[in-house]
């Protein structure tokens, strides 16, 4: 993988200038002006428009659903792919209404690979790994091949179908896949897994509680029960991903880490993309300026997670569905302060002395 350019200080200090005159009181238009000029940082463009923005949605498998952590079943993952193709889910509507392309890709559902058969909007994009991962309260999820493998597709990926997307929002669906979300989450960050592990598609507390000692289980015989990557002896990201990762998880981390590269900001969703944008943070630290917020979502790990990037949410609805939801809403966001910033006169243009 190429390696991560720095954050532009010049780009940066050009949009800061014109922010300076364009046709309003200064600090007016409040954070949107701080995120106008920092995304100039990032892309190396001092007027960036964020042309393009695409959704990424990733699905897979998690061999966990097993052990009942999930108030669906495992095949509820390969129906909501055909539904993204179809254009039915909610990240699609949202998606619509923000002007950002849908992009799905089968990271590894369970089943052979699947097709749109003509009745979809929307290709799915096979980067299968695998056939859904195995139970990682009883094991590794993937062999370390499969996990640089998933690594590798995400980049791939962005340096491919998402070269000329302006801005990229990570999105998900995997039945049990926040059982993995937070036991990569205690995993890197070294937090408690009761404090990180919620109620996911809408368990009972009792549930909750049974899929805590799943993520307990998973940490102890994966040898990763002491938490946190700070010692040199710790297991490196990618060991971490092979342990208790999921294929798309590993196929999202790519992803930031490939645009990352080209200077494309990614935005983070909820907790399943939070743990991959974890997953790419451990991988390459320079990664972190170019991963932007959303929102927090009702998930605990989700407060932890935003906590560890150093990353402060734009908003809080109240969301815990994935799908890359909360991300596309923030797409709006991140456009409108840089449309402002690029179409907004200046006092000269305009002809306004102050």
């Amino acid at each position: 993988m190429s390696s991560i350019p720095p954050f532009d200080d010049d780009a940066a200090d050009t949009a800061r200038d014109r922010q300076s005159e364009l046709t309003k009181p200064p600090g007016s238009l409040g954070q949107l002006e701080d995120v106008a000029v920092a995304i100039a940082g990032l892309t190396g463009d001092p007027r960036p428009t964020l042309a393009d923005p695409t959704v990424v949605v990733a699905a897979a498998d998690h061999g966990v659903v097993d052990r009942g952590v999930s108030a669906y079943p495992q095949a509820v993952t390969r129906a909501m792919l055909r539904n993204f193709a179809a254009g039915g889910a909610a990240v699609s509507a949202i998606a619509d209404i923000v002007g950002a392309d849908v992009l799905v890709v089968d990271a590894g559902v369970d089943g052979p690979p699947i097709g749109t058969d003509g009745r979809g909007t929307t290709a799915v994009v096979d980067e299968r790994i695998g056939a859904g991962t195995a139970d990682i309260s009883r094991g590794p999820a993937m062999s370390r091949a499969d996990a640089v493998a998933s690594l590798e597709a995400g980049v791939r990926t962005a340096r491919t179908r998402l070269a000329d997307a302006g801005l990229v929002a990570l999105g998900e669906m995997g039945i049990g896949n926040t059982t993995v979300a937070a036991a990569l989450t205690a995993a890197l960050t070294g937090a408690d897994p009761d404090r990180v592990t919620g109620p996911g598609t809408g368990v009972d507390e009792a549930t909750r509680a049974h899929k805590v000692r799943v993520v307990e289980r998973a940490l102890e015989r994966n040898g990763l029960e002491r938490n946190g990557l700070d010692d040199s002896e710790d297991p490196d990201a990618v060991e971490v991903l092979r342990r208790v990762g999921g294929y798309e998880v590993g196929f999202l981390a790519g992803v930031a880490l490939g645009c990352a590269a080209d200077r494309t900001p990614v935005v983070v969703d909820g907790v399943v993309s939070g743990a991959a944008a974890l997953v790419a943070d451990a991988v390459a630290g320079d990664v972190r300026p170019y991963l932007l917020p959303s929102h927090v979502g009702n998930e605990p790990g989700h407060a932890v997670q935003l906590d560890a990037l150093s990353l402060d949410p734009l908003f809080d609805h109240g969301l815990r569905l994935g799908e890359g939801s909360g991300a596309a809403l923030a797409l709006a966001t991140y456009r409108a302060a840089c449309r402002t910033h690029d179409r907004m006169a200046t006092f000269a243009e305009a002809g306004i002395e102050r």
